[in-house]
């Protein structure tokens, strides 16, 4: 399993994250696109670029709409030409990019265009393409004189909650990007959607299909209570994150993804109906005041690898049998160097010594739906 690290786009620490992140031994490091509230993704992500030399570099997530799909595919290959090889476009529909100007999530037919775009111009085709009412053909004119790299390859993740998103992930994209998804068994139901998509694709092979999960942990010291203050400034935020988003869904009158439903409570969304235009100004940064008492024991055990370092090398295998393949970890803002090094010395390197045998990588539903296509 690879492990990254997830933060807030900040244009002074952003890359010195980055660089921690990959002397401590992180895999990747995946940078927020949120125009509303952070510094600009791709200026961070350069920075970053020019100071590491091996960590790769995504984004976590650019979000479709807010800027248009040529765009997007330049600005990741401009990156590409500082750190060739190392850099993964991860895409969403958006959540709080556009919720935070009350705006809605863009449609999928949208973000299949866009997919579909930035793929293309990324292989050096060229395109069909449409914006404003207006149908074009698109290619990068010049690839040869060092102002982007299309040469080495740029993955593409797509950022999915709802079967129709992750069987478009499946159908697509290189990769799925998940959000806060820990237990193996809704690993596998998601998986299963994703395979419905991988279906109806030519070539590849499941096993070259990344799956990651932007989660948070948080080793508890001897005797700390699961909901210990520590505890809830280090992983409560980025729990907020998602129900903060499961509400926006329930709003809109949509199904709230199962292994969310159970800690949105009735109680919790009043709660939120208060402070609805303010949500989303916290966005993994801390709780809103009185939120701590909604992030229960149980939602801290469910979306988040809070336990002892045994429990959470165990929950890990357990995840890596069901599919995933890239844990990260999301501090808050304020928290994310001593998460970097606490995780990489409580769980990364005791992870890496570990035997699998006990845990046969299955793939979950992998091998029962695509064993015709290894």
């Amino acid at each position: 399993m690879d492990f990254g690290v997830g933060f807030q786009s900040h244009i002074h620490n952003g890359w010195k994250h980055a660089l921690l992140a990959e002397q401590m031994g992180f895999t990747h490091a995946w940078f927020v696109d949120s125009q509303m509230l952070t510094s600009d993704v791709y200026a961070c992500m350069t920075l970053a670029a020019a100071q590491t030399k091996t960590i790769r570099l995504g984004t976590g997530v650019t979000i479709v709409g807010t800027r248009i799909p040529p765009v997007i595919a330049h600005s990741i290959a401009t990156v590409n030409q500082l750190a060739p090889g190392r850099v993964i476009l991860g895409l969403g529909t958006g959540h709080t990019a556009w919720r935070t100007m009350d705006m809605p999530p863009v449609s999928l037919t949208e973000f299949r265009h866009a997919v579909e775009v930035c793929q293309g111009l990324l292989r050096g085709e060229t395109v069909p393409y449409h914006e404003r009412g207006r149908q074009s053909r698109i290619r990068f004119m010049d690839v040869e004189h060092g102002y982007i790299n299309t040469r080495d390859r740029i993955p593409i993740y797509l950022a999915a909650s709802h079967p129709k998103a992750q069987a478009l992930a499946g159908e697509l994209g290189d990769g799925l990007l998940t959000l806060s998804l820990l237990s193996p068994e809704s690993l596998t139901r998601n998986l299963a959607a994703v395979a419905q998509g991988w279906e109806g694709r030519d070539g590849g092979k499941p096993s070259d299909f990344s799956v990651v999960t932007l989660g948070i942990s948080c080793v508890l010291q001897p005797g700390e209570a699961v909901n210990s203050p520590r505890v809830l400034s280090r992983v409560g935020p980025r729990i907020a994150v998602a129900l903060h988003y499961a509400y926006e869904v329930a709003k809109q009158g949509k199904t709230v993804p199962p292994f969310l439903q159970p800690f949105l409570t009735p109680d919790y969304q009043r709660y939120l109906d208060d402070r609805w235009e303010d949500i989303h100004a916290t966005h993994s940064r801390f709780l809103h005041p009185g939120e701590e008492k909604f992030i229960t024991p149980e939602a801290i055990r469910a979306m988040s690898l809070t336990g002892s370092r045994d429990d959470i090398l165990e929950r890990l295998h357990q995840l890596e049998a069901a599919g995933l393949t890239q844990m990260v970890v999301s501090p808050p803002w304020g928290l994310v160097e001593e998460s970097i090094v606490e995780f990489a010395r409580e769980v990364i390197g005791p992870y890496k010594q570990l035997p699998t045998t006990h845990y046969p990588l299955t793939r979950g539903v992998w091998n029962q739906r695509l064993k015709p296509l290894r």
